[in-house]
């Protein structure tokens, strides 16, 4: 890794620190706050997806902090014990959330289904761009088209990053509209709610940026090399 990437890196690093702590400390502070409706993360979960006419997608509990997701290959919206027994604001914005890829999925969400395909591409990406990029650095006056074969992996990661970020607001945005609509929620709740889905997102903006930057530097890398080749 180069000085320049290494020092983008670091600076990333530290925004996406940040912005996790203050996530944390979000989550835990509205996790003290109950919703008026004492219904459950799980309560929640069902009853915004029968009210989107959505009956083929199961809630379940899974181990961990925050490892709440939706899966679109078997239809199941997955939600950490935290958030799948809270009733509480933070339960319900993130069990909303959640369902809010559910509904996207359902009405055939072009960003969700374009995510989707990326998968595949992503997963094989990510088990050889440190590799094939920190040859590519290393053999850079010798081989420069190693380090572009990195570029266009890491290329890969980074499109799936930006297009991650229209599905996550998106999801955001469903999640709060019902909530609102369905009055699960006093209006003070709803802008707790609020609040804690913003910093969810904001992680996904850091993750988006850090990697267009340090693709940046890769390019800037890479055509250095050429010019200096000719």
């Amino acid at each position: 890794m180069t000085p320049g990437i290494m020092f983008v890196s670091l600076i990333f690093v530290g925004i996406s620190f940040l912005v996790s702590y203050v996530l944390k400390n979000k989550f835990r502070t509205y996790s003290e706050v109950p919703t008026s409706s004492g219904l459950t993360g799980k309560q929640i979960a069902e009853k915004m997806l029968r009210d989107n006419n959505i009956y083929d997608v199961q809630v379940l509990s899974v181990d961990g902090f925050l490892s709440d997701h939706y899966n679109p290959a078997d239809k199941t919206v997955n939600l950490s014990p935290d958030v799948y027994e809270g009733a509480n604001v933070a339960a319900a914005a993130v069990a909303a959330h959640e369902c809010g890829h559910a509904v996207q999925h359902a009405a055939a969400y072009p960003w969700l289904g374009l995510r989707s395909r990326l998968v595949p591409a992503v997963q094989f990406s990510a088990s050889l761009v440190q590799w094939v990029l920190l040859a590519g650095i290393l053999l850079i006056n010798r081989f420069p088209q190693l380090l572009l074969g990195g570029i266009i992996l890491f290329g890969i990661t980074t499109l799936f990053a930006l297009i991650t970020l229209p599905v996550e607001f998106d999801a955001s945005r469903r999640a709060l509209a019902w909530l609102d609509r369905s009055q699960v929620m006093q209006p003070q709740e709803h802008d707790k709610a609020k609040d804690a889905l913003w910093w969810a997102a904001m992680t996904y903006v850091v993750a988006a940026l850090a990697s267009l930057a340090t693709l940046f530097q890769y390019i800037l890398i890479y055509m250095g090399a050429r010019d200096r080749s000719r």
